[in-house]
């Protein structure tokens, strides 16, 4: 069942380095470093410690038979099916706030829901993608690694809508 690529799962604990994602450009879209991210902006989100891109696709997850979420590719490499569009509610993606992911060529939300794994992940969630937003498809960065900007855009004197945290 499903696609045989690897499973993307969720835990509750949020001390879990395994759950660190690098929010990247697309291959049309460059993302550079200290700039916020807008509402409406397609990314690419980057397993930290695998190197490997959340990516969906039309195969059915294992558990709910909903719309498969995997991690794909090597070092960031990866296709067009890796591509997410971040939705939230103002022009820029706020740390502090709720956001969703819609799969841009599903069109799908990534989603957690109550199914968990047995052996040998044992009380991981599925991971999955869902046609409709729901309370379940509403994430959140809980801790991270906030860059400083590689440099300061030329000419620009208003350097309050940069990201300085580290």
């Amino acid at each position: 069942m499903g696609s045989g690529q690897q499973s993307v799962t969720g835990v509750m604990t949020i001390e879990d380095s395994n759950s660190y994602w690098s929010v990247r450009g697309t291959l049309e879209t460059l993302c550079h470093r200290g700039t916020p991210v807008k509402c409406g902006q397609d990314i690419r989100l980057t397993h930290v410690n695998t190197g490997r891109n959340l990516h969906s696709h039309y195969f059915a997850s294992p558990l709910s038979s909903n719309q498969e979420v995997s991690a794909f590719g090597d070092d960031g490499e990866g296709d067009h099916l890796d591509e997410w569009t971040v939705q939230c509610g103002g022009s820029v993606w706020k740390r502090e706030e709720a956001v969703r992911f819609r799969h841009k060529p599903t069109d799908a939300f990534l989603s957690v829901t109550g199914e968990q794994y047995g052996r040998p992940i044992n009380g991981q969630r599925e991971v999955h993608a869902m046609a409709d937003p729901s309370q379940h498809s509403l994430w959140k960065a809980m801790e991270g690694v906030f860059m400083k900007p590689s440099e300061i855009p030329t000419g620009s004197r208003d350097y309050s809508h940069l990201h300085t945290e580290f």
